[in-house]
């Protein structure tokens, strides 16, 4: 063989080794952990005994069965959920968790299984009640409702305290759209309630799904108020967080998820948990 036949092949050889060390090999799924906060009744909460109960972990059951896996739940504080996933403490998140541009910068998400609005909760007996205006969908992608809408809320909020939780959608929500209001931030909901019920704030701003076991345990003495907030910063519904570049798992995910939004399981699991039919969009 010539010296430039030789130099043919390696230049071939060498032109054919980053294709082959950039070839990625699919992984096979098939046990998976999943992070949540536990403490963000109906979704999650846990029982004394450690156990973890709510509307996701009864989906995440039935998920994780269709979908072939091996299931562990692994509890986390919800201001460290994402960096935990980003670290590799589990693989999936599953804790309320909407779909926003924000944090597809840094993971990415299966399809939504639940889609539920961001309101208002006030004491029964507080003026609030009727000024934050009235029950309405509002959408955030309609600029003209959503700026009338917020702006009656923000006159009525004036000299007043708002309750929302850390590292939130809803947080997001109150930074742009409420400015002026004074926010107080909590890290559960739980927290909240509590300096609500003991007069600390006047209103709570949450996932209306979350308000569900407030207004359950406060025996009428809280109420929902105001509009029906959807979509725009506060996401298009919640979802498994996983990392970027596994579109395996997404698949695997999805394929799942899908067929228990066809087959009505999420509209069972909603009404059993939040009274209200939260199946999204598809």
């Amino acid at each position: 063989m010539s010296k430039l036949a030789s130099l043919a092949i390696a230049a071939v050889a060498l032109a054919a080794l980053p294709l082959a060390a950039t070839t990625v090999t699919a992984k096979e799924w098939t046990t998976l952990r999943v992070a949540t906060e536990g403490a963000f009744p109906p979704f999650n909460s846990q029982t004394p005994d450690g156990k973890v109960i709510g509307f996701e972990p009864d989906l995440l059951e039935v998920i994780c069965t269709r979908a072939k896996l091996k299931c562990e739940t692994v509890i986390q504080e919800w201001k460290g959920i994402i960096p935990g996933l980003l670290s590799g403490k589990y693989d999936a998140i599953m804790s309320g968790m909407s779909i926003t541009p924000k944090r597809l910068e840094v993971i990415d998400f299966s399809i939504p299984y639940t889609n539920s609005p961001s309101t208002f909760a006030v004491m029964a007996d507080n003026p609030l009640a009727k000024a934050l205006g009235a029950d309405a969908r509002i959408y955030l992608t309609d600029e003209g409702t959503t700026k009338s809408s917020t702006e009656i809320a923000t006159k009525a909020l004036e000299g007043k305290t708002l309750a929302v939780q850390t590292a939130t959608i809803q947080l997001d929500f109150a930074k742009t759209y409420l400015k002026g209001v004074k926010t107080r931030v909590y890290e559960t909901t739980q927290e909240e309630d509590l300096d609500l019920k003991a007069g600390r704030v006047d209103a709570i701003f949450a996932s209306g799904s979350s308000l569900v076991s407030t207004l359950e345990q406060s025996e009428g003495k809280i109420v929902l108020a105001g509009p029906k907030f959807y979509d725009g910063l506060l996401g298009i519904g919640s979802a498994f967080g996983i990392l970027k570049d596994q579109p395996d798992l997404k698949a695997k995910l999805d394929a799942a998820i899908k067929s228990t939004i066809e087959d009505g399981t999420v509209k069972t699991l909603a009404l059993k948990w939040f009274h209200v039919d939260t199946t999204p969009r598809q």
